[in-house]
């Protein structure tokens, strides 16, 4: 078993672990059965599994949370009914914390289309597609709606989007948010009050969901090669719903953002760099660089080592980053790596503070020969996998920190991109 695999289960608490164990005993019955009847991938998967829970439980471990043990839960239900392969994934989401896969399997992803017998064609799936989201006209209050968007190969997902109210009535930033595992819109709006902040500036924000179909966790796949670059997966699906919501409301083509937390903000980070001419500014919370990892085991690694990323021949537009340096989740040297991207080799200014609510913090800007903000890192001490300043409303905030939404914002708005012609 890969050795960061091993760590990583290591932290499992006592209660999953003994959870587990009674459902191996269980699943072992049905995956004996499958073994012998020529399902030879099922015996790998409950050995994998055996070996990980091996290791002493450590109770204090920062995953020994509620969402941490809902996927345990879930986990221990597939086992128990044989579903091995979805079960293992289940288990390696929930301990990884950031982006894991919707199958046990999925490590080697081939980008292809291709048919299957009996599947219908692509053009009759293309024709399956919902109808394009009912456009509302924004009215004398607030509106936080629901919708959803398909994409030709990248499927559908749903969203919820933050209208403001009539009283603006000039052309609006859009600030896309994207959640973290195991979250969804409402959680992630209501942990980062991001849509307080939008009704008291005005500008629209879009939150995309996740779907358990696509990822066991809900998470993004920011970790799969084929979910990284422009044109195609995720990315092109994420950017596509947004272009949509810009043709429909009143939004500023050259103020439109993308933020995100964890697996959110990793794949925040790739669509900044995927879509330049989209997205004028980019908000990092305790995400990972673009092309920080490829698959599932080069995932686990960066996130508990940090390693760097390749490097890449352009530099990412301006990006704002936060990231707790007690992050047990994903390593602190990623927020690094990511700030690095668009910061080059310029020497930071650089201030230690600390914030109303009582945490300290050390905030890095970095500007280009012209002056120019085109980075910043809030290294908030002390703080784990969580965003900072945040609401206990939703999950994984830490209400101790600087307000990550409010720095996020103002370093938006300071970033426009150039009109077109």
């Amino acid at each position: 078993m890969n050795p960061n695999i091993e760590r990583i289960l290591a932290e499992a608490s006592r209660v999953a672990q003994d959870a587990m164990q009674k459902a191996l005993a269980s699943a072992g019955q049905h995956a004996q059965h499958a073994h012998q009847n020529g399902a030879g991938g099922a015996m790998p998967a409950l050995q994998r599994l055996s070996a990980g829970l091996g290791g002493a439980a450590n109770t204090a471990s920062p995953l020994n949370n509620a969402g941490f043990q809902n996927s345990m839960a879930e986990a221990t239900r597939l086992m128990r009914g044989g579903n091995l392969q979805a079960a293992t994934a289940a288990i390696q989401a929930a301990l990884g914390g950031a982006a894991m896969p919707a199958a046990a399997d999925d490590l080697n992803v081939i980008d292809v289309e291709a048919h299957e017998v009996g599947r219908p064609s692509t053009a009759r799936r293309q024709a399956a597609q919902p109808a394009p989201a009912e456009t509302v006209k924004p009215g004398p209050e607030a509106q936080f709606i629901s919708a959803s968007h398909g994409h030709r190969s990248a499927g559908t997902r749903d969203y919820k989007l933050f209208i403001p109210p009539s009283s603006f009535t000039e052309p609006l930033p859009l600030v896309v948010m994207l959640h973290g595992c195991t979250q969804n819109p409402d959680d992630f709006a209501a942990g980062t009050r991001m849509n307080e902040a939008a009704l008291k500036r005005g500008f629209y924000v879009l939150y995309p969901a996740q779907t358990q179909h696509a990822n066991a966790s809900r998470c993004w796949n920011w970790f799969k090669h084929n979910h990284q670059g422009r044109g195609r997966g995720e990315p092109a699906l994420l950017a596509e719903m947004t272009q949509d919501v810009m043709r429909r409301y009143n939004i500023d083509p050259q103020r439109v953002y993308v933020a995100g937390l964890s697996a959110g903000g990793a794949m925040a980070a790739i669509l900044g760099d995927a879509y330049p001419d989209l997205f004028a500014a980019v908000g990092v919370h305790s995400g990972l660089a673009t092309g920080a990892a490829s698959n599932v085991q080069t995932a686990l690694g960066v996130m508990q080592s940090g390693a760097a990323p390749a490097p890449r021949a352009t530099a990412s537009p301006p990006t704002i980053v936060f990231h707790g340096d007690s992050d047990a989740t994903v390593n602190p040297a990623n927020g690094e790596h990511v700030v690095a991207a668009s910061a080059g080799t310029s020497a930071p200014e650089q201030k230690r503070a600390r914030s109303r609510n009582g945490r300290d913090y050390t905030q890095r800007i970095y500007r280009e020969a012209g002056g120019r903000v085109v980075a910043e890192h809030w290294a908030v001490h002390g703080a784990g996998h969580a965003w900072s300043g945040g609401s206990a409303q939703g999950s994984y905030t830490d209400a101790t920190g600087p307000d990550a939404s409010e720095e996020m914002l103002r370093f938006f708005l300071d970033n426009t991109l150039p009109a077109k012609p």
